[in-house]
């Protein structure tokens, strides 16, 4: 069975990661240059999919302008507007009436670059109610855990367990395939959660809820170390930028790296770090950072952090494990540590 519409949810304010969503919302924060949240839909769009609904919320006009409408993709995105927080069942209740007969749903404040077609297949392989995408984490307590039979049915599902309850490293990673009629079972106009409470009310009435080892890359991007991760993992995966020499004029680089269109890296060291679009490096040392768009940055060490677009770094300035906020003025010798400005 072709599956053709996706739901993805993106209505949180991802309070985690401030000050950098103070004034865009959470999944259209950069990974090299792209907003996060397009690799996801990147990879629906060569799963099959052809009309993508944003269910959103805080800051959604930013989200249209960042996204658009999915032209570039051969695909449609249409957006929804949630006035108040539903939850993300409650946010796919509202739009039941425009659900296909089987749909996929997402979170969207995750990165993911991902094969959806592999949990299509299993999914209408199993003749599931669900299908849930499943990855291993080193951490599960954060998450929706996930015990299996050996067909891959879901026998067992508890949602943020202490270290005492954890019984699987397999985790909830918010890719689902779902039949529509298990809408039917969420409540209209009340807040309700997809792998909360509609997994195991689907679970208690004897449904067949699958799990799905997903394939590709999925990371949780909830706090800025997270966002800092996924930029570098991606620079270490594409080709190498080492090469571009008219943006690196004069400078040394090891590790992972990534500059972006009109930026430059001229006389500095730089070392696993992501510059992006239009910002300007000279006589720096850089290490495992982020540095947004359109910053200016001299004669500066940074370490371990991220800087917001727009900031401006002065001479002899010292920035290790911190979170910058956009159009930040770091002056001249300043020291900044261990702090989110």
């Amino acid at each position: 069975m072709r599956v053709r519409q996706a739901v993805v949810m993106v209505g949180g304010k991802g309070t985690r990661l401030r000050p950098l969503t103070d004034n865009r919302p959470k999944p259209i924060l950069p990974v090299l240059d792209r907003p996060c949240l397009s690799y996801l839909i990147s990879s629906l769009a060569e799963g099959g999919i052809k009309e993508v609904i944003l269910a959103c919320g805080y800051r959604s006009e930013k989200m249209a302008a960042a996204i658009g409408d999915g032209s570039k993709e051969g695909i449609t995105i249409e957006y929804s507007y949630e006035q108040e927080p539903m939850g993300t069942a409650g946010a796919i209740k509202l739009l039941e009436d425009r659900l296909d007969d089987t749909f996929v749903a997402c979170n969207g404040d995750v990165f993911a670059d991902i094969d959806l077609r592999k949990e299509i297949e299993e999914h209408n392989r199993a003749g599931a109610s669900v299908t849930i995408s499943l990855t291993h984490v080193e951490n599960p307590c954060e998450f929706g855990i996930a015990r299996l039979d050996d067909t891959g049915r879901i026998l067992e599902f508890k949602e943020k367990p202490r270290p005492e309850e954890v019984f699987s490293d397999l985790v909830n990673a918010g890719v689902y395939v779902a039949e529509k009629e298990v809408m039917g079972y969420v409540p209209k106009g009340k807040m309700y959660d997809f792998s909360k409470e509609l997994t195991m009310d689907l679970m208690n009435r004897g449904h067949r809820v699958q799990g799905h080892m997903l394939s590709g890359v999925w990371m949780d991007v909830g706090r800025p170390s997270d966002l800092l991760r996924a930029n570098i993992l991606m620079a270490e995966r594409r080709s190498s930028d080492t090469e571009r020499n008219d943006l690196v004029n004069g400078s040394k680089i090891t590790g992972p790296f990534y500059i972006g269109d009109g930026g430059r890296a001229a006389d500095s060291e730089i070392v696993s770090s992501v510059i992006s679009k239009g910002s300007t490096i000279r006589g720096s040392k850089i290490t495992n950072s982020l540095i947004m768009a359109d910053c200016d940055i001299s004669n500066a060490c940074i370490s371990g952090s991220i800087l917001g677009e727009r900031c401006m770094v002065g001479q002899g300035a010292k920035i290790t494990n911190a979170v910058i906020a956009d159009g930040i003025i770091i002056k001249e010798n300043e020291t900044i540590e261990n702090s989110v400005i």
